[in-house]
């Protein structure tokens, strides 16, 4: 009798396994990521904006508008699913990316929370590989640069790393005439040492341009 029961107890215990949806298996709500938080709110800024029909500063309303679908598809994004980012190099040189080295979450004896690897021009990063931003050398500067989407345009030289948000394309170009490197997307910002654990050091674009590529690409 005692068998029965046992076998009677196994079997609860498997059906309940194989049938049940357990609580860990639940999705991470993306409300709690910080770059849905940050969109959130740049788009109730840009919202109340519009609606109050008062012009940003340096900001013209088709500018506005057009930052506002590209968070709007950001955000999008971020409520299907989608936690990780690609990196696009137009540039005509090597760049440098940030993304997760394998098995870093489980390596105590990492030193910085993201690896830097290198980028070949015309390349961009695989999908599902989170890209989470760009190096930006000491002798590079980005044309027209703003950390916040309400924000006025301006210049800024490196070296500093930039973080785009999860769901985002980067596309990373270089103006023939000026230069200076120009980015696609409206939100990016600007991390240093101080801010992050990321590696962030103080080498030129000549340096970067001697590195195997190394980023994990859609032809690797």
């Amino acid at each position: 009798m005692k068998v029965w029961k046992s076998l009677l107890i196994a079997l609860m215990i498997f059906a309940n396994l194989a049938f049940a949806q357990p609580s860990f298996a639940d999705r991470p709500k993306f409300s709690k990521n910080p770059d849905y938080i940050e969109i959130t709110k740049a788009l109730n800024e840009l919202s109340q904006t519009k609606d109050a029909q008062t012009q940003v500063q340096g900001l013209t309303p088709e500018e506005i508008q057009k930052r506002t679908e590209e968070l709007t598809l950001q955000k999008y994004a971020l409520e299907t699913g989608i936690n990780w980012g690609k990196c696009e190099n137009q540039t005509g040189n090597t760049i440098a990316v940030y993304g997760k080295r394998p098995n870093d979450e489980d390596n105590e004896d990492a030193v910085y929370d993201n690896g830097l690897y290198f980028l070949a021009n015309g390349q961009s990063t695989k999908d599902n590989w989170d890209c989470d931003g760009i190096y930006l050398p000491n002798d590079i500067k980005v044309a027209n640069f703003t950390s916040s989407p309400n924000g006025q345009g301006e210049e800024l030289t490196g070296p500093v790393a930039l973080k785009i948000l999860d769901g985002t394309q980067l596309v990373i170009k270089t103006n023939p005439d000026s230069g200076a490197i120009e980015l696609n997307v409206p939100t990016v910002k600007v991390l240093n040492s101080n801010k992050a654990n990321w590696f962030i050091p103080d080498i030129s674009q000549a340096i970067i341009d001697t590195r195997v590529p190394n980023a994990p690409t859609k032809k690797s």
